[in-house]
Order: C-alpha cells, then structure tokens, then sequence
C-alpha cells in the first residue's frame, strides 16, 4: 500500500491515521491535504471533517541520499515535511483560476449544493425543487426523516435558510431571496400562527389585560400582525430587541 486517504478532526488527526495505517514516520510520505475541517453552524450542522491524502515515498539511494546531503534548494521545500498550512492559499488560487475560466457560478446552483452538504453532514439524503416567484425562490425540502432539519419550530430550517441566503447572494450580481421550505412547513406553520393570533386575541378582549406572546423571528411577527390587523377589538405591536422581541395583543 503505497496511498492512503483518511480524515480526522483536524488535519493533524488525519495525518496520524494515515501514518498510522502504512506504518511509517511524518517525512516518509508527502501529504495532499484534501478538504479542511469545518465546525459548521452552531456546532454541529454541516460539520465536516479534514480529509488528507498521504503517499509513501519511494526509499531513496544511497548515492542520492549523499547528493542530497550538498545540495539543499533553498526554494522549493522538503517534499517529506509538507507544510500543511500552505495548502489552503494554494487551493484557493486554484478554485479562484477555475471560477474565472468558467464565469460567475450560478446563485441557485450553490445553494442546492449547500443544502445537500448540510444535509449530508446530518445523516440525510434530500432532494430539493426549485420554484420562482416574483419577489422569492423557493426550495422545498424533500426527503425520509426530515424532523431534524426543520427542528423544534422550524428553528433549524430557519437557521439553514439563513445560511443558504448568504450563500446564493455571494454568486449574485443582485439581491436575491430564498425561502427553504420541508413537508410543507411554512404553510402550517402560518395556520398554526393564524390560529394562536385568534385565540389569544379573544383572550385580550374577555380580560382587558395585554398579551404578550414568546419572542418569534421577523417573519413569524408579521403573520401575527398580519391576521389581526383588521380586527376591530384588538391592535397589535411587538416590543424588546432581537432575538427577544415579541408581539403584543392589546384591546382597543
């Protein structure tokens, strides 16, 4: 065996793998350093490890070994000690050369992408539609056990919609709005929304007293908003700063 990939936490840990594996010492072999670890977002979503490619060297002569020994280049680096760091800038020469031989990559294209690493990094396998409107893109989420993904109230599908927009907009020429959508979520979750404003509302006028719902995101205030802003007993504002800012159902 005279190659071998591994991967590891960080690129140290999957340099002594592969070490490990052929048996040999770090200046034995050259390292192709394949992919960089990632902690991913909040801690564990899109987590990837580092993924190296060790090669065993060939033993050198003896004849070459002592040629070695009085003629050092002071430029090109040992190939044995492969400084790991330097792979990265070089990777990134090569991916920026490549994007600009190939033009601006497309925005949607990306996101897909990501969705699909993500996705991967939890342990599940998606596909994902994309559909335009005139205001928005929408890609809806499909796939076998996709309750992680969307997390406790869409907490999770909200963070990775977060992320996806940024992603899309760094191969844009113009803003451009996502929304990820999973096993129709969004729509019922507004129904959901719809149905507490309704209720709470009711509750406002029968007591008198202000209601104050637990904080939600932007999106979710103003479908709270929305539904009761025609209704004839109760207003509606939202007060606190973010992520803590909440609605507020008061009678009229």
């Amino acid at each position: 065996m005279t190659k071998v990939v591994t991967s590891g936490k960080t690129v140290e840990d999957a340099v002594e793998q592969g070490l490990s594996q052929l048996g040999v010492s770090r200046e034995r072999v050259t390292v192709n350093v394949l992919e960089q670890p990632s902690k991913g977002f909040l801690g564990w979503l899109g987590v990837k490890k580092a993924k190296v490619e060790l090669t065993l060297l060939s033993d050198p002569s003896p004849e070459t070994t002592h040629a070695a020994e009085h003629h050092v280049s002071t430029q090109a680096p040992i190939v044995g000690q492969a400084v790991v760091p330097e792979a990265e800038p070089v990777m990134q020469e090569v991916r920026a050369s490549k994007e600009a031989s190939t033009g601006h990559a497309d925005p949607y294209e990306e996101a897909v992408r990501f969705i699909h690493e993500t996705a991967a990094g939890m342990g599940l396998d998606v596909e994902v539609d994309v559909r335009h409107r005139k205001d928005e893109s929408i890609l809806d989420i499909s796939g076998p056990s996709l309750g992680m993904l969307i997390g406790r109230r869409g907490q999770t599908l909200d963070a990775l919609q977060y992320l996806t927009n940024i992603v899309a907009n760094r191969h844009s020429d113009k803003f451009i709005r996502i929304v990820l959508d999973a096993e129709q979520f969004r729509a019922r979750r507004q129904k959901t929304l719809e149905d507490l404003a309704d209720r709470l509302a009711n509750q406002a006028i029968r007591y008198g007293k202000e209601v104050v719902l637990e904080p939600m995101p932007s999106q979710e205030r103003k479908l709270i908003h929305a539904k009761l802003q025609q209704h004839a007993l109760v207003r509606t504002y939202s007060k606190g700063d973010e992520p803590n800012r909440r609605v507020v159902i008061a009678k009229k």
